[in-house]
């Protein structure tokens, strides 16, 4: 059986960990294209020109569009090229991150996040979209990034929805990995560096991988809401960096190496509905692990952990908490059908999975979900 595990070369977070940014740079040259949103610089700058006058390097910005297209990562390889940069730093969201792995292509790429959204930073893939925002490709690199810097301090003052959406992200890690192991599912760590058309995945979850995602969980339940807390009054406490840590690394180090299953799918199907476009992709995902809990037929002390969860640190458990009051049936069996496509990750469950079982499980999950808010569970 052929097994694979991926993760960055290395991972560092702490506080003020921006300002030795330029000594990760020096281990490549003394030039590094800067690929970040104008606020995410501002944000930073003084920083940046820190550890720029410290390391003696140079930061060449780039003026990112916001958009990880081609041509945008077509635009920005020849301001590397022209201005002779030794690596890729992507500071920022998932965008610039992305963008940043593009135009890096597996070689000297330094990932900076700037809010602990998702587990984005420490994957060896990237998602590609058109210039007006259409998903376009999945690419996928012969490694993970060569560095992820995080400085928690940068974390702990954004908005605390971001890291609440993170976490349930992070939720989802150890149900998936769980199922995909019990499946033998193949998981992306397996995928060889390209687009994703035309390619198998071929390779199975490590042990690993899944003794990370558990322990994923079990910090999650530990620390999370101190975690929220740290971050409503701006601190940076041990519980904020566990949870950082959760979010970036064993989340993202889980989804990679252990696998995606029924909560990612049942994500994407609710991309459909035009109400859940204003909620972020951790919050989807939330009530997308509750209804693969559902799915599964999940011990029912399992299901109520993971709602206690949700509620305290404040996360979706009906589809009203994500922007659906009202569904129709056709609206319903549309978000099952998309969530069962081929290509789709609920197909790694370790049983056939069919959009009718799938929208009971989402309506299902929903009525858990809302009978748990009336109990006043919190």
């Amino acid at each position: 059986m052929r097994k694979a595990f991926i993760s960055p070369s290395k991972y560092v977070q702490g506080e003020d960990e921006l300002k030795n940014l330029g000594y990760f740079v020096r281990t490549f040259g003394t030039s590094a294209l800067l690929i970040a949103h104008k606020d995410d610089v501002a944000r930073v700058k003084d920083k940046l020109d820190a550890t720029a006058a410290r390391f003696g390097v140079r930061f060449v910005e780039s003026n990112f569009g916001g958009e990880c297209s081609r041509k945008e990562v077509q635009r920005l390889k020849e301001i590397a090229k022209a201005n002779s940069c030794d690596c890729t730093v992507g500071i920022g969201g998932g965008k610039a991150i992305d963008t940043a792995k593009c135009v890096a292509e597996g070689e000297n790429v330094i990932i900076v996040p700037t809010i602990a959204a998702t587990d984005a930073p420490t994957s060896h893939s990237a998602v590609l979209y058109t210039e007006d925002g259409a998903f376009d490709d999945y690419a996928y690199f012969k490694q993970s990034p060569s560095v992820v810097l995080v400085d928690t301090v940068i974390i702990a003052n954004a908005p605390v929805r971001f890291l609440v959406s993170g976490m349930g992200d992070a939720l989802s890690t150890y149900f998936e990995a769980r199922a995909s192991a019990a499946s033998y599912a193949n998981v992306n760590a397996g995928l060889p560096c390209g687009y994703r058309e035309g390619f198998a995945v071929a390779a199975k979850g490590t042990n690993t991988a899944l003794a990370l995602a558990k322990l994923c969980y079990e910090i999650l339940l530990k620390d999370g809401v101190k975690a929220k807390a740290a971050v409503e009054s701006k601190s940076v406490t041990h519980a904020l960096e566990n949870i950082i840590e959760v979010n970036s690394l064993l989340s993202g180090l889980g989804f990679e190496s252990g696998g995606l299953a029924a909560a990612h799918a049942i994500h994407d199907g609710l991309t459909a509905l035009e109400g859940t476009h204003s909620y972020y992709h951790g919050e989807k995902v939330a009530f997308g692990t509750l209804a693969q809990l559902v799915l599964e037929n999940a011990p029912t002390e399992e299901i109520e952990e993971v709602l206690g969860f949700c509620r305290a640190v404040g996360l979706p458990v009906c589809l009203a908490d994500i922007g659906v009051n009202n569904i129709t049936q056709d609206q319903l069996m549309e978000v099952a059908e998309k969530a069962c496509i081929p290509e789709e990750s609920v197909h790694a469950m370790p049983f056939a999975v069919t959009p009718n079982m799938v929208a009971a499980a989402i309506i299902t999950a929903d009525k858990i979900g809302q009978a748990y808010k009336k109990r006043g569970v919190v």
